[in-house]
């Protein structure tokens, strides 16, 4: 990085990614929850779309930069051998619940900070706290007996990546297969929809978001090689590293923030200027006593359950599935199921309705 000191690369590269991040997704209104109730109680798929778009770009991108020694995604925590899936089941299923309580995931909550929310801004001093008990204080006991203790050996495969396990389990060297399969697959999804082929910005909104993503792997990757300090590698997510930054804000460590805490400092920044630009700007607060204890219990059940399953929608859905973790299946699979448990207890007015079938679903 020439002059440029390592320590403070690390922020401003995540920063420079997160006000990509932010201004796209606030423009372009890119939200996970949103996405899934639209699918669900309206029959539309644009915004899931986008998202699996987001994801499909991601594992394209990221498999290519590691195939060329470019992004040391194996030194990621995703690829740990150690599978922890009654974290990523139950921490799942808290945080999807959290969501749909909220009305927002990590990110989208930092999206709508941007954009003038102090309801958002509860949501994230809550997350991050719950975020921190759940990763260093009391909660972290409960975490160790529950999911580290129970974790799956995967050693055998070398890592919990899909084409790792699958080359294990058959003979057959399949991993370089398996992110070609993935990648095609979810792209053939996504474009087999006519109407969804002609929605330019959309298809735009989900490659750029890919691309940031990625492009967290190649920093962090190049940076940890540069630096003469150890470097986390990691692409982006809105538990932990919400959870950083009010450390960051709170307290002097004498280190400088990590990518992480850039990215989240420069998603609001670039939530903001998209909110500028597209004049939505304005002061939103809870009406209620009964809508605030509901973001409340949604932010704990969000910073808690991130913390067990290793991540949000963007930490497991799109950086997670990257790497073709193993865990990225069963964590997005458990918060989809608690985002509609949440949204038919809030909504339909009971979460057993969750598991009736909506006509108004789409393919």
């Amino acid at each position: 990085m020439g002059d440029i000191d390592p320590h403070w690369a690390l922020p401003m590269l995540g920063a420079i990614a997160g006000i990509v991040l932010g201004f796209t997704a606030r423009v372009n209104r890119f939200c996970t929850l949103s996405s899934l109730e639209r699918y669900w109680y309206m029959g539309d798929a644009t915004g899931l779309r986008t998202w699996v778009l987001a994801a499909a770009i991601a594992i394209a991108a990221t498999q290519a930069l590691a195939a060329f020694g470019l992004a040391d995604i194996e030194r990621s925590f995703y690829l740990s051998p150690n599978l922890p899936w009654t974290g990523a089941i139950l921490g799942g299923l808290m945080f999807g619940i959290g969501m749909a309580l909220v009305g927002t995931c990590g990110f989208g909550a930092v999206i709508r900070l941007g954009g003038g929310s102090l309801r958002a801004l509860v949501v994230l001093i809550v997350l991050g706290l719950s975020a921190l008990a759940a990763q260093r204080g009391l909660i972290a006991q409960l975490r160790v007996l529950i999911v580290d203790n129970l974790m799956l050996d995967l050693s055998a495969a070398g890592d919990q990546s899909i084409g790792s396990v699958l080359t294990a389990l058959t003979g057959l060297n399949l991993k370089s297969v398996v992110p070609v399969v993935a990648a095609g697959g979810l792209a053939f999804w996504v474009f087999r929809s006519s109407t969804y082929r002609q929605k330019r910005l959309q298809i735009l909104t989900g490659v750029i978001i890919g691309l940031v993503i990625s492009f967290g792997w190649w920093a962090t990757s190049f940076l940890s090689h540069e630096a003469f300090f150890p470097v986390q590698i990691e692409a982006g997510s809105f538990v932990v590293p919400v959870a950083d930054s009010l450390l960051q804000l709170v307290t002097y460590t004498g280190t400088a923030p990590d990518y992480g805490v850039g990215l989240v400092a420069g998603t609001l920044l670039g939530a903001f200027l998209g909110a500028r630009w597209k004049k939505d700007m304005r002061w939103e607060a809870c009406d209620d006593a009964r809508e605030l204890s509901r973001h409340l219990l949604g932010a704990v059940l969000m910073g808690v359950g991130g913390v067990f399953a290793m991540g949000c929608t963007i930490g497991q859905g799109v950086s997670g599935a990257s790497t073709l973790a193993l865990s990225v299946p069963l964590v997005m699979g458990s918060m989809a199921l608690g985002a509609r448990i949440g949204l038919a207890w809030l909504i339909e007015g009971s979460p057993w309705s969750a598991f009736r079938r909506n006509s108004a679903e789409a393919p």
